[in-house]
């Protein structure tokens, strides 16, 4: 039996203790959050033995094997490396740390410890996800993928989680060095990752604050991102973040050199796309009905999960933290690959960089334009004036 904690009581922990709990094998001996009331209430919604709220005193007093870290993700590597170096195993929640260098130095001491650490990367964990990667293993794309396309799309609002965001000038995700897109895109990012073959990708990032949010005086959280991604002479891929383009997306798209294949999550769907065209009009009548009998499939395939109580929201998750354990039990590898928690940390680095040099040099072109204007205060004529 699997003595289980979770350090922070905020809303992804819910999820955390619903999932743990459809899971045999495992007891959650106890919770931990700074605000001792936040700790409390979360060990009365759930069968928890104990709640603290000093992780020295959970992990010295509880016991625990495997330690669930659902803080806010500045605190991610000081409570991950806390808990390794006391001997937990660790299944840090996403973004797995704000940089590289610390996602290194992590997974350098779970190894050196003899102990697993993994990253809440659970959409790549869904049924319909599983079922993608089971057709890319068997070679339907007809070989290592051309180009991915992945949409990660997040609706903003004045309300909800969002205007939380956005009222608050101090809210920790300001403080995060890509802000709003490090809490979200790492989803998005770790679906490319895994199957990129160099460990070093060219990366162009391009963001910008939508018009929605300029209207509302926002400047600092970039809402709208477009990023490309090219490994020398290999596989290329896109990936947009829009909190504006409707439909609001969440799909993978996935080309080979003879068949791609679309994974959408919103829908739980997976789509087989033939790389060869039919000849003549067939190809007008043929690929519809092929389509409509893909997607009746993929339907029938939900209802059954649905049936058999096995169609959650965070079924992911579920199979993520099973996968986990199970790693930990048997010493098996651990669900995620090292490499692609380091890949997506690396790519993510990338972007807020760029994101921030592009930020200083539209300052810096702005300072100029006032400069001039204030050297020159009146307009110049028009060549084409009387």
């Amino acid at each position: 039996m699997l003595r289980v904690a979770i350090v922070g009581c905020g809303k992804i922990a819910d999820s955390h203790a619903w999932q743990m709990q459809r899971i045999p094998g495992c007891e959650i001996v106890g919770v931990c959050d700074r605000e001792p009331l936040m700790a409390r209430q979360f060990y009365e919604r759930f069968p928890i033995q104990r709640h603290f709220s000093d992780l020295e005193d959970l992990l010295r007093e509880a016991k625990p094997d495997v330690v669930h870290i659902t803080t806010p993700p500045e605190s991610h590597f000081a409570l991950a490396k806390f808990c390794l170096e006391r001997g937990c195993h660790v299944y840090v929640e996403k973004p797995f740390t704000l940089y590289e260098e610390d996602a290194r130095q992590l997974i350098a001491l779970a190894e050196q410890r003899r102990l697993k650490i993994t990253a809440g990367h659970d959409d790549q964990f869904t049924h319909a996800a599983r079922r993608m990667r089971a057709l890319v293993e068997s070679g339907y794309l007809g070989g290592d993928p051309v180009h991915m396309e992945s949409y990660y799309c997040y609706e903003m609002s004045r309300s909800g989680y969002s205007g939380a965001v956005l009222s608050d000038k101090q809210h920790w995700v300001r403080r995060l060095p890509g802000k709003l897109l490090q809490n979200i895109i790492s989803h998005g990012i770790a679906r490319i990752a895994e199957h990129l073959t160099t460990d070093s990708p060219q990366v162009i990032a391009y963001g910008f604050s939508s018009p929605f949010l300029r209207t509302m005086g926002e400047r600092e959280i970039i809402d709208e991102l477009r990023v490309i991604i090219a490994e020398e002479e290999r596989a290329t891929a896109y990936f947009t973040f829009s909190s504006q383009m409707r439909p609001s997306l969440h799909q993978f798209r996935l080309y080979g050199p003879k068949n791609g294949l679309i994974l959408d999550h919103d829908q739980e769907t997976v789509i087989k796309l033939r790389g060869k065209r039919l000849v003549s009009y067939a190809e007008k009548f043929v690929p519809p009905m092929i389509f409509a009998k893909q997607y009746f499939a993929n339907l029938a395939g939900n209802l059954r999960l649905f049936a058999g109580n096995d169609f959650h929201m965070k079924s992911g998750m579920k199979h993520l933290i099973e996968s986990f354990y199970r790693s930990i039990v048997e010493g098996a590898p651990p669900p995620i690959p090292y490499r692609e928690i380091l890949l997506t940390a690396r790519i993510m680095d990338s972007i807020f960089v760029q994101l921030d040099q592009n930020q200083l040099d539209r300052n810096q072109i702005n300072g100029q334009e006032r400069e001039l204007r204030e050297r020159c205060p009146m307009p110049l004529p028009s060549p084409l004036a009387d």
